[in-house]
């Protein structure tokens, strides 16, 4: 694979001088622009390394660590910070005053505002009303709620008592619901009474009764008003209002707990069987989100921080911990398309966003809307726009200069809920080159491996990380022996972690992501990665999205191709000879699909990740073992009852 010589982007010499990255590493001797000499110190020097970034970003301890680094040969197993104690809300509440921590807005065009004291209070209020209710360290407290600012004040109280906080949005189903918080037995749940999404209202209180009646561990149940301002009650007779739910004057108090208590529970996707339910440290998380957002991320004090997300992707606690950086969160519950494309550059010049997070997904959506915010809004304070969830196109990057900002650097970023946060992503010193991320993050020994776990540079291969970090999960839960953790990260490469991308390590030191190596094709044992066949597809102006998947047929694998098209557009002939040429002279003959066959709708997962493993298996007669993790699960219809003679 090919890639420009020449940066797309650069930070200019004021940029790089004001960055938190230039000041934390003069005293360790490096200067910009060696981000690669600064990486290869911190994976080299990792107990000073991290010991750095403690200082830095400012963690306290009640009780102090006896060393950085335990065990740092062991894989699973390293021990960070042993000893210390410390309290995950207490850092993201630490910055005191009127200036806004949160402005929660939505698609109804509602806009509330909740400074940093006020926050605090209205935190101390809610823990107290936790704590009354038996809530103590090591319980969880769960939410089922969408993306506003009763999310981040339950969050914040629940592990303010060192509780462990796990959330779902309340676009899951039940089953998908229960099949996540039924494994982790909540003590106390806060839902919403219903959203609102692309101007249809979804009532979900019938939905949280059924949930509520599912979760025998629960003590209490808390509807925060979201859909109406004082819903009726009547289907959940047990249920408190979140405004009624607080005990006013409480003192805030905050509970340490050891570096590696559980913190956060994540859920892996789930759609290969139930959801693994994978559990985040203290102080690793705390550690590594305040290591990417304030030393790649750039973020100062007074940042307005935006990510569109939900409460369900990993996403959201990682915007979440912008608090203890000093930023003042921007958040958005609703349809970004919802009244027009123009929703969220709107929200972006009105709040003057300084970082905009968003997805491949989105910025594709918004290209074939024909939307270029820069012809319409004032983006003049946003410095940094993010992408994340699947590989960003080449031609995406093009799209972001030209129709978003031309002096803006787009931030590629990629790692997930499995290390709640990024393997690869972006810096302030070092230039953007087109259809690449950045670098690997400081701390993290990134590596791209043949099938023998050989380095590889300028191929693609296997994505790892050979050394340990700081917010690995702490385990499973429910996995005493901790059998099933490491088989999901260390049984293809002992001793180092697997990630289940597919990657390439560039001659700039960056990395093209080029898709989930379990869903790689291999045409006569050539491995492809499907994001290089969705960059050329997509951009094909008759098609909206698409699927790729490997077809087992006669020894070989086919490569089959589904296209959704626009309304009114048809599969002709003619278009799917077009198509074919595109990828032959854009990629190679190996990558030419045998088949391309229109489809209804592509199935992605609740939080937009196409799920090509679930059409693979349909394809081979095999099942789908949890559709309840796909936000679109009736896409799945027409693959299951696809004749196999339109695949031949």
């Amino acid at each position: 694979m090919s890639h420009a010589d020449t940066p797309i982007w650069a930070p200019d010499a004021a940029r790089i001088a004001a960055a938190n990255l230039t000041r934390f590493a003069a005293p360790l001797g490096f200067a910009p622009p060696d981000y690669g000499g600064l990486w290869r110190w911190s994976i080299e020097h990792p107990a000073e390394f991290w010991r750095a970034v403690w200082s830095f970003c400012g963690i306290e301890a009640k009780t102090a660590p006896r060393t950085v680094l335990e065990d740092a040969q062991r894989m699973p197993g390293a021990r960070w910070f042993p000893g210390a104690r410390l309290n995950f809300a207490e850092h993201l509440l630490r910055h005191r005053g009127a200036v806004p921590a949160i402005i929660a807005t939505d698609e109804r065009g509602r806009r509330r505002v909740l400074g940093r004291d006020a926050l605090r209070t209205r935190v101390a209020a809610v823990a107290a009303a936790l704590a009354a209710d038996g809530v103590v360290a090591g319980d969880r407290v769960a939410g089922f709620l969408p993306n506003t600012l009763e999310a981040v004040v339950a969050m914040l109280a629940a592990t303010s008592l060192g509780a462990v906080w796990s959330s779902c949005s309340p676009d899951f189903g039940e089953a998908g619901v229960l099949e996540r918080f039924g494994q982790i037995e909540p003590k106390v749940l806060f839902a919403c009474d219903g959203y609102t999404y692309a101007g249809k209202a979804i009532d979900t209180r019938d939905r949280v009764a059924r949930i509520r009646a599912a979760l025998p561990s629960l003590v209490r149940l808390v509807i925060v008003p979201f859909l109406e301002d004082v819903p009726d009650l009547a289907p959940l007779p047990d249920a408190v209002l979140m405004p009624d739910y607080g005990l006013p004057d409480a003192a805030l108090r905050f509970t340490p707990v050891d570096f590696d208590a559980p913190l956060y529970i994540l859920y892996s996707s789930g759609t290969t069987g139930k959801p693994k339910c994978i559990v985040h440290g203290v102080g690793g998380t705390l550690l590594q989100h305040l290591k990417e957002l304030v030393l790649h991320a750039d973020i100062k004090p007074g940042d307005r921080l935006f990510f569109f997300t939900t409460c369900g992707w990993m996403m959201w606690n990682w915007l979440v911990s912008g608090l203890a950086a000093g930023a003042t969160l921007v958040l958005y519950d609703g349809s970004p398309f919802h009244p027009g494309p123009e929703v969220l550059w709107t929200l972006a010049q009105a709040e003057r966003l300084t970082q905009f997070g968003t997805s491949p997904k989105y910025l594709s959506a918004l290209d074939k809307a024909g939307y270029a915010p820069a012809a319409h809004h004032d983006l003049s304070a946003l410095r940094t726009v993010f992408s994340t969830g699947s590989p960003l196109a080449p031609e995406q990057f093009d799209h972001v200069h030209r129709a978003i900002k031309t002096d803006v650097q787009l931030a590629s970023i990629s790692g997930g809920t499995d290390i709640v946060s990024c393997f690869a992503l972006g810096n302030p010193w070092s230039p953007v080159y087109r259809g690449e991320l950045q670098g690997a993050g400081l701390g993290m020994a990134v590596d791209v491996v043949d099938d023998a776990g050989r380095s590889l540079r300028g191929a693609p291969g296997e994505l790892v990380c050979t050394r340990p970090f700081p917010s690995m999960p702490v385990g499973f839960w429910n996995d005493p022996d901790g059998s099933r953790y490491r088989a999901a990260y260390f049984e293809r490469f002992p001793g180092i972690w697997h990630h289940g991308d597919f990657a390439e390590i560039t001659a700039h030191g960056g990395l093209v992501i080029t898709g989930r190596s379990d869903a790689t094709l291999n045409p006569g044992g050539v491995r492809i990665g499907t994001a290089e066949i969705y960059r050329v597809v997509d951009a094909q102006p008759e098609v909206l999205e698409s699927v790729v998947v490997g077809h087992r047929h006669d020894g070989d694998e086919d490569v089959i191709l589904f296209v959704r098209l626009r309304d009114g557009q048809t599969l002709t002939e003619e278009l799917a000879r077009r198509i074919k040429g595109a990828i032959r002279a854009e990629l190679t003959p190996r990558h030419v699909p045998a088949k391309v066959l229109a489809c209804p709708e592509v199935p992605r997962t609740i939080s937009g990740k196409i799920t090509e493993l679930a059409v693979r298996n349909l394809l081979h007669g095999e099942p789908v073992k949890n559709t309840e993790a796909l936000a679109n699960p009736q896409a799945l219809d027409y693959f299951r009852n696809l004749p196999a003679a339109a695949l031949r």
